[in-house]
């Protein structure tokens, strides 16, 4: 970590401390250590990298949940998340670029698909043995934490990239549900101008760390799914969809990377590998097969995160 960033992610921790400190009436705190032993795991410098994925429900979601580490792992990069973000809303302009570079965001464009450089950024980093924090619905979604709502705990579909990054990953990333609640209420939706940029006093918030995902849990999941025919459809837009004439071949390509790491069998099973090298399957078909595994894969990863929100939630009877 260089000496801005090291300043800037400080900077934001213990802004975020202070938030916590200063604005809320109470924050609980569960499961932290599954966090702490993930962080602290000798695997991480054999490549394998840490996911931490949970609801989105307010703007402040991030950085302020990670006013809850101990401010020495702010000067490690190591110990603190690395993420992605709209180019529309983080990357402005020179400065605010500048800013969140600094703060470990990854810089994602809205259309350009799920082979954008953010997503083979995410993955490097993951085959480095780094931390990255996902919000896979991709947008806030404030009714997933409200226990009232006929909505309670179930999420937007989480987006293709993150099977993406899950099938890539040389080595099986410690995946880490989470679940918030409370943030919608530090940072309502729907404020007028000025009070929608400043938090509101009195919001009691929890963060829950759940047990990591155990990776045979995903495999068996994946291969119960491909064994049964019960594969999701893949998407079919025209912007980053099978529509683009070059998705049949960078599918290929992803593909074959994924039959090399952690989820090679039921990669190799639902594409069939002998039939692609015998030239029977067209790369468009491939192409498709490829694509409704990696939303197969995104589907496992969901679950996981409703899970745990059901379980927060007391929705789980």
């Amino acid at each position: 970590m260089g000496f801005l960033s090291q300043v800037t992610v400080s900077t934001i921790g213990l802004g975020s401390k202070a938030i916590l400190n200063s604005y809320c009436s109470s924050v609980t705190v569960n499961g932290l250590h599954n966090l702490f032993r993930a962080l602290e795991s000798e695997e991480r410098h054999h490549g394998r990298g840490i996911v931490t994925m949970s609801n989105h429900i307010s703007t402040l979601d991030d950085p302020v949940a990670w006013g809850v580490l101990p401010a020495r792992f702010y000067r490690d990069s190591r110990m603190t998340r690395w993420t992605l973000g709209a180019s529309d809303i983080m990357f402005t302009n020179p400065v605010f670029s500048t800013f969140f570079r600094l703060g470990q965001v990854i810089e994602t464009f809205r259309g350009k698909g799920i082979f954008q450089p953010a997503i083979d950024t995410a993955i490097d980093k993951l085959n480095h043995g780094e931390w990255i924090h996902l919000f896979g619905e991709g947008k806030v979604n404030q009714e997933s934490s409200n226990p009232e709502s006929p909505t309670a705990a179930q999420l937007l579909r989480f987006k293709w990239g993150i099977g993406r990054i899950m099938m890539e990953a040389q080595k099986p990333p410690i995946i880490i549900p989470m679940w918030l609640t409370g943030f919608d209420k530090l940072m309502p939706e729907g404020r007028p101008f000025p009070y929608k940029f400043f938090p509101k006093p009195g919001a009691a918030l929890s963060i829950t760390f759940g047990e990591p995902v155990p990776t045979k849990d995903v495999q068996d999941a994946l291969k119960s799914l491909v064994h049964d025919g019960r594969l999701p459809d893949a998407p079919q837009s025209s912007e980053g969809g099978l529509a683009d004439s070059s998705r049949p071949r960078e599918e290929e390509h992803s593909g074959a990377v994924a039959e090399q790491g952690w989820l090679g069998e039921p990669v190799s099973h639902a594409v069939e590998i002998r039939s692609r090298a015998s030239g029977a399957v067209e790369d468009a078909e491939l192409a498709l097969e490829i694509a409704r595994v990696r939303s197969a894969v995104t589907a496992v990863i969901q679950r996981e995160v409703e899970a745990l929100g059901r379980r927060v939630l007391g929705k789980d009877r």
